[in-house]
């Protein structure tokens, strides 16, 4: 299940935003549109410090992951990119107004991911050994705020850090989501008032 998540997990966006777009609501108030801006944003800047360590890679859809990255946000947490959606979609949420609709959309993707990373685990535990088998005792999967420290940046099979010409270009397509997902509920409040 893990496998075939992975490969469609940049569809999954697409049932949250249609229900975003076709669930009645006022629009949100400015206080909440900025919190939910900002959740947004938090997750993007996520993304992009995890896209400027990962690279392109990050984009595959087959099952041949890339190399073990220990670097940046990855030295923290093993899956900064996964968290970073959930912020970003939770955000789009909030923004549309939606408050009772974010636990929902936390919990979906969370299945979604919970799914994924147990299958890129092993597939990365068959492919890089002991030495994922090190990472992942020293990483923590999800938790941001755990008290390990950092893995050091030696410890990854990758060396140095991606431009952020190509960050922005291996990024594109998420920022024209979250532009295009602004515009649609601009759309929605503008023609709903």
């Amino acid at each position: 299940m893990g496998g075939w998540l992975f490969s469609r997990r940049s569809w999954v966006p697409l049932p949250i935003v249609a229900a975003i777009l076709a669930t009645p609501s006022p629009p949100p108030s400015v206080p909440l549109l900025a919190a939910g801006m900002l959740t947004a944003a938090a997750g993007e800047l996520v993304r992009l410090w995890a896209v400027r360590h990962i690279g392109v890679i990050s984009r595959t859809r087959s099952d041949r992951l890339g190399p073990l990255i220990a670097t940046g946000p990855f030295g923290l947490v093993r899956n900064p990119l996964y968290i970073g959606n959930v912020l970003l979609w939770v955000g789009f949420t909030v923004s549309a107004g939606l408050l009772w609709l974010a636990p929902v959309v936390t919990a979906v993707l969370g299945v979604e991911y919970h799914a994924i990373v147990r299958w890129e685990e092993r597939l990365l535990e068959a492919r890089i050994g002991e030495a994922y088998g090190i990472y992942a005792r020293r990483v923590p999967r999800w938790n941001l705020f755990s008290r390990q420290s950092p893995v050091a940046s030696r410890e990854s099979t990758v060396a140095g850090v991606f431009s952020w010409r190509e960050t922005l270009f291996s990024e594109r397509g998420t920022l024209v989501a979250i532009a295009l997902g602004y515009l649609l509920l601009w759309v929605k409040f503008t023609v709903n008032s």
